[in-house]
């Protein structure tokens, strides 16, 4: 579904509120349909004919009016959270699963671009819907009720001063496609600043190493300027704005005082319905005009580009589900191959692979040479351009979805912890888990003396309360309690000191089923039954002492690692001491 077919589904799917609006509306326009009508019958029935008293009632009267049309506008507050929030709500969804599926994110920093359309595409969409509803849709009943208004009190009068005001209408409807525009270019000029505020404060550490500050600067300075000059030009078009409307408010009024005093000289009118018409330009008209056309102008122009922006962006449509079951969790790859983008070489070239349950895999080589990519094509979140990865022998990608997740396990490096209690982080892989089988796996994997100092299953997790380290062992707890047959630490220990980091393979390896360590320690690579070597030309299989004799690259890693390291007996090297 598009952006605007879920605006529109998720308005629709409020109408109750809808009509508790429409019917709040009823109550608020009683003081712009009635007011000149009251103050016509207080001059021409009360003051005019020396009854004051009468004259006083029918000025009571409208007050009562006005206390009524204010009543209506308080319960169009209360009940605007309930139409706007359920909004915002899908909106961010819709948002969050686009950038998940985005086929190109930014790699290694922040999407900053997809957290300026959740904080301020989104915002601006929930902000000008709640303006349509309160501010735009209580100026137009107000218009629709002074107009109606001045025609049953002084009908000639209102044929007169409508001429200005259609003129202004269409000249301001001329003006919105380039308002439109400008506001447009506004939005993206945010984003643009965001994106590389976002770049530039994550790389910080690089762009000073590399001595290009300057560079950078520039750069967020281009950014600044350009946002800076879009918000001009959208100034500019809202000043002439600001004329039209300014001028078509105040020259029905200017006609009406020019004309009126003839028409009550002529009978034409009383004097009671030249003032109750001059109530209604003043006092009731001219402020909606100006407020609704300032709405349609800021408001409505924000709703659509956002919108638009947005939808520019949205989630991509869902793949069909897999529909295949596999026999069991053992891995096969066959030939695979895979390269980010056409004209770029490949990070993995025709890999063949076969890990059996309870098999150990250490996947080692420099940084950025693709072995986080690898695990995105075990776990079937990449699609390979050549060649096949098989789970339990079918195409992992072909396995439903929902099983998938249940039989394949992915550790970051940056772990997830969400604020709320232990056990909901522990357990949220293994809903039907009991506390004795949370609190195994809390064992298991070293992170008993954590649990206990928060406080056991029961104790809360805020933000800022673990550590880099702590969190990574609650989310191998959490991976360790669940049911997955195949389990991926994408350098999910590197925040540990090396016993907590044994430790948890350890407990991992004894959990039986395939585990795929990508090392950040060399030391995974001793405790495990074989090695993958990734090193863009040389991609190597084997065990550590086949390694040690035909693979070059990983002789010098491991050197370069501990040039003192001792020649140990193949009997240790089959499965190194914890």
């Amino acid at each position: 579904m598009s952006v605007w077919g879920l605006y529109r589904s998720a308005l629709a799917g409020q109408w109750r509120g809808g009509l508790v609006l429409l019917a709040c509306s009823v109550l608020e326009s009683a003081p712009a349909f009635l007011s000149g009508r009251l103050v016509e019958l207080a001059v021409d029935e009360g003051f005019a004919a020396d009854r004051p008293g009468t004259g006083l009632r029918w000025l009571a009267v409208f007050g009562l009016v006005a206390v009524i049309g204010a009543f209506g506008s308080r319960l169009v507050w209360h009940q605007l959270g309930k139409v706007v929030e359920p909004l915002r709500d899908a909106l961010v969804t819709a948002v969050v699963r686009g950038v998940l599926h985005d086929p190109a994110p930014p790699r290694n920093q922040p999407d900053a671009s997809g957290v300026a359309r959740i904080t301020q595409h989104v915002e601006v969409v929930r902000d000008a819907t709640a303006g349509l509803l309160v501010q735009a849709r209580g100026m137009i009943v107000t218009t629709v009720a002074a107009l109606a208004g001045l025609f049953t009190v002084a009908g000639s009068l209102a044929l007169i001063v409508a001429i200005p005001v259609v003129v202004a209408v269409l000249v301001f409807a001329c003006l919105l496609p380039s308002l439109a525009r400008r506001q447009r270019a506004l939005a993206l000029a945010d984003e643009r600043t965001a994106e590389v505020a976002g770049a530039s404060l994550s790389g910080m550490r690089d762009i000073v190493a590399c001595g290009a500050e300057p560079l950078a600067a520039m750069e967020l300075y281009d950014a600044i300027d350009t946002q800076a000059k879009a918000a001009v030009r959208v100034a500019r078009s809202g000043a002439a704005r600001t004329v039209v409307i300014a001028t078509g408010g105040f020259v029905p009024l200017l006609l009406a005082l020019l004309v009126a005093p003839g028409m009550v000289k002529d009978g034409v009118l009383t004097a009671g319905a030249a003032l109750g018409a001059l109530v209604y330009l003043a006092t009731t008209m001219q402020p909606a005009l100006r407020g609704l056309a300032a709405t349609a102008s800021t408001v409505v122009l924000r709703l659509i580009v956002a919108l638009r922006r947005l939808a520019e962006t949205e989630e991509a449509e869902p793949e069909a589900d897999g529909t295949a079951e596999p026999d069991g969790t053992a891995i096969y790859v066959r030939d695979l191959t895979f390269s980010w983008g056409a004209a770029a070489r490949p990070v993995v070239r025709g890999l063949d692979l076969h890990l059996r349950p309870g098999e150990r895999l250490a996947v080692v080589g420099p940084s950025g040479i693709g072995k986080s990519t690898l695990a995105g094509l075990l776990t079937g979140m990449l699609e390979p351009q050549a060649g096949r990865v098989l789970l339990g022998g079918v195409p992992v990608r072909e396995v439903p979805a929902a099983l998938r997740h249940r039989m394949v396990a992915l550790i970051p490096q940056e772990a997830y912890v969400f604020a709320g209690s232990v056990r909901d982080n522990v357990g949220l892989f293994a809903q039907t888990a009991m506390d004795g089988e949370l609190l195994a796996a809390v064992t298991a994997v070293g992170a008993e003396p954590l649990v206990t100092r928060l406080g056991g299953l029961d104790g809360e997790i805020g933000h800022g309360t673990l550590s880099a380290g702590e969190a990574q062992l609650i989310a191998l707890a959490r991976v360790y309690a669940s049911d997955a047959g195949v389990v991926i630490l994408d350098e999910a220990t590197s925040h540990l000191d090396p016993p907590a980091e044994a430790r948890a393979e350890r407990a991992f390896a004894e959990r039986g089923g395939v585990l795929v360590v990508i090392a950040h320690r060399l030391t995974s690579a001793l405790r495990a039954d074989r090695v993958l070597v990734m090193d863009g030309k040389e991609t190597a299989l084997g065990t550590h002492l086949e390694l040690m004799d035909r693979s070059t690259r990983y002789a010098q890693l491991m050197h370069a690692w501990s040039p003192r390291l001792p020649q140990p007996s193949a009997q240790f090297f089959q499965r190194a001491p914890e």
